[in-house]
């Protein structure tokens, strides 16, 4: 394991927690009406798909214990690339199906990589 693991990890956990926190107790429409929360989501999600893309290129044992992680780096590369394409439905669908347990795994990699 490379020193910057635990980093890239951690990384990708605080942008999920931030993320997470900007949503709590909205409804979809909420979210879909306000600029400045979606702005800071979009932003959260470039960067936990920018540690994993790291982590999958430095560490590729941890990264690969990340479920649908080559999907997590696409949808950065779409929002950070295809600013104009983005799916609002899309990221709520992930924000409030599948991120909390994106987090718990992150979680558990940092325990078991030393963070």
């Amino acid at each position: 394991m490379r020193p910057e693991t635990p980093a890239l990890i951690w990384d990708a956990k605080c942008a999920a927690d931030a993320i997470l926190r900007f949503v709590d107790g909205m409804v979809r429409s909420e979210f879909n009406d306000d600029l400045l929360v979606r702005s800071a989501v979009e932003r959260q999600f470039e960067i936990l798909g920018e540690s994993l893309k790291r982590l999958r290129s430095s560490a590729p044992g941890a990264a690969a214990e990340i479920p649908d992680i080559h999907r997590i780096i696409a949808m950065r590369n779409v929002i950070a690339h295809e600013y104009g394409e983005i799916d609002y439905s899309i990221l709520w669908a992930v924000i409030t199906t599948r991120l909390e347990d994106l987090r718990s795994r992150l979680d558990e990699l940092l325990r078991k990589h030393g963070g």
